[in-house]
C-alpha cells in the first residue's frame, strides 16, 4: 500500500518553482496517497497552481519572509506544524543550499533522524526506502527509517523526472512562524546571481564540461565557445574547480550538481567516479582525451581517442562552417 501522506519542501525563485522541486512532486504523487507542498515566499500565490500541476493537493505557506534565512524560519514552522499534531509520513527536501538548511533545522527540533544524499525511492509495506550513492557511485545502498514519522530525505537533484499529472489549483493554507530568538535576527543583506548566457547547467539538453587535460584556466574558453556553438551549458571536473580555474556553480560530480542531458562531452577529463556519478545519467556521453586508457571511456557512447587541444578547436571550427 502506498505511503499516506508526504510533504515537499517546496523552492522557488522568482516566481517559479525550481526544477527539483517538480521533480519531488512527481516523485511524491507515485509514492503517497496524498501529497503536500511546504513552501514560502509572498509570491505563493503565483505558483501555488504549478504545484498543483505536479501533484500537490494542499499548500502550506508562511508567507514573505523579507530578508530572513529560510532555514530558520521555514524549518521551525515545519516543527511547530508537526509538534501540533500535523504529522505528514515522510518530508521530501530538495538537495539545495536552503533545502538543507531547513532539513537540519527541523532534524535538530523534531530530534529525528536525516537521511541525506538521496538518489532514488521506492516504496516498500507502507514505507519509503531510500537509495544512496557510495564508493564513488559503484554502489547502492537502500535505508529506510524506524523512528516515528516523519522521515526526513534530503534528496539530489535528477534523481527522479519531473512529469505532470496532479490536479488543478491545491488549497492554500498560511502558517505562523513561532518565535526564532536570536536566530531570527539573521538577515541575508546582499544577494550575488552569477552572470550566465544559456541555459543552468542542471537543465541544459547539451552539456560541455572540460577537466585538467586542459592544460591551463585560459583554454577553458573553448569549452564555453563550443558549449555556446551546441546551444548547451558549460561544466567541469571538480579537480579544475579546486585549481580555480572556474567556479564551484560549474562543477559537475558527486560534489556538485547532477546532470542527465541528452548529450554529454567530456573534455579531458580522465572520468574519476566521483565526476561519473553527476553525469553517468546522460542519455549520450561523448569523451574526448588522449589516453586511451581513461575510465571516462568506460562510459562513453562515442569515445575519441586524441589531444583536446586539436580536437575541440576542429569541432568548433566545423561547427562555424556550418553556421
Amino acid at each position: 500500500m502506498p505511503v499516506n501522506r508526504i510533504w515537499v519542501v517546496a523552492e522557488a525563485f522568482e516566481g517559479k518553482p525550481l526544477t527539483i522541486t517538480l521533480e519531488l512532486l512527481t516523485a511524491a504523487r507515485s509514492l503517497g496517497s496524498t501529497v503536500e507542498a511546504f513552501t514560502w515566499g509572498g509570491d505563493t500565490d503565483s505558483f501555488a497552481p504549478e504545484l498543483g500541476k505536479f501533484g500537490a493537493a494542499k499548500v502550506y505557506t508562511v508567507g514573505d519572509i523579507g530578508q530572513s534565512l529560510p532555514g530558520a524560519a521555514v524549518g521551525a514552522a515545519i516543527a511547530e506544524q508537526i509538534k501540533g499534531g500535523d504529522t505528514p509520513d515522510a518530508l521530501l527536501v530538495p538537495a539545495t543550499y536552503d533545502g538543507r538548511d531547513i532539513a537540519g533545522r527541523v532534524s535538530a527540533k523534531l530530534d529525528r533522524p536525516v537521511l541525506t544524499n538521496v538518489v532514488g525511492l521506492s516504496e516498500d509495506g507502507g514505507s519509503l526506502v531510500s537509495e544512496h550513492a557510495i564508493f564513488g557511485g559503484t554502489q547502492i545502498l537502500k535505508a529506510k527509517f524506524t523512528a516515528e514519522p516523519p522521515g526526513i530525505f534530503v534528496i539530489r537533484a535528477k534523481s527522479f523526472a519531473a512529469d505532470e499529472g496532479g490536479g488543478g489549483s491545491p488549497e492554500v493554507v498560511t502558517v505562523s512562524v513561532p518565535d526564532l530568538g536570536a536566530v531570527g535576527a539573521a538577515s541575508i543583506v546582499q544577494r550575488h546571481v552569477e552572470e550566465r548566457t544559456g541555459p543552468k547547467l542542471d537543465e541544459a539538453a547539451v552539456v560541455v564540461s572540460g577537466g585538467r587535460g586542459l592544460g591551463e584556466a585560459a583554454k577553458y574558453e573553448m569549452i564555453e565557445e563550443l558549449a555556446k556553438l551546441l546551444k548547451g551549458a558549460p561544466g567541469a571536473s571538480r579537480a579544475i574547480v579546486d585549481a580555480g580555474w572556474v567556479p564551484y556553480a560549474y562543477q559537475v560530480g558527486q560534489t556538485g550538481k547532477t546532470v542527465k542531458p541528452t548529450v554529454y562531452i567530456a573534455c579531458g577529463i580522465s572520468g574519476a567516479t566521483q565526476h561519473m556519478v553527476g553525469m553517468k545519467g546522460a542519455k549520450n556521453i561523448i569523451a574526448i582525451n588522449k589516453d586511451q586508457e581513461a575510465p571516462i571511456f568506460s562510459i562513453a557512447d562515442l569515445g575519441v581517442v586524441g589531444d583536446v587541444h586539436k580536437v575541440v578547436p576542429k569541432l568548433i571550427e566545423a561547427l562555424k562552417a556550418k553556421g
